[in-house]
């Protein structure tokens, strides 16, 4: 297996074969794998940078990141998945240490907000996120609000 290639591109960047490679492994991941039928088209994607790992063509790892005030009062990270046959890879950590580092470098800060499926809060908590105890459902999944200042 080859080593990924990884990217960071705004909305307008991406050409219409990389957004649909991009919309359709997130369908996979959210709505097929966890079973979860939600409407991922939710009108943020023209405002976030896309951050994704390809292996000979494939995405391995995927997330967005947004700018302060789009989606919290700080930056924030949303979509994060490791496609299904890349996960022994462990592409999830360095998908989250580029993202950190991209939201610092293009933004300035460090104070990041996301909204995390209740199962990876171990994960999350390792690069210095805190649980704000706030929990809800989000299509039907638990999640909890985490913070890194």
């Amino acid at each position: 297996m080859n080593k990924p290639v990884w990217h960071i591109q705004t909305f307008h960047e991406l050409s219409t074969s990389e957004l649909y490679k991009i919309l359709q492994v997130r369908a996979d991941v959210f709505v097929v794998e966890q079973n979860c039928p939600y409407q991922d088209l939710d009108g943020s994607d023209e405002h976030a940078v896309h951050i994704r790992a390809e292996i000979n063509g494939n995405i391995a790892a995927y997330c967005r990141i947004f700018a302060p005030g789009i989606k919290y009062d700080e930056a924030s990270i949303g979509r994060v998945l490791t496609g299904t046959d890349y996960r022994r890879l462990k592409l999830g950590k360095s998908l989250m240490h580029i993202a950190i580092s991209a939201i610092e470098t293009r933004y300035g800060t460090s104070q990041i907000r996301i909204s995390a499926q209740d199962y990876l809060i171990r994960f999350y908590e390792e690069f210095g996120f805190e649980n704000t105890g706030k929990q809800y459902l989000e299509d039907h999944l638990p999640h909890t609000e985490m913070l890194r200042l």
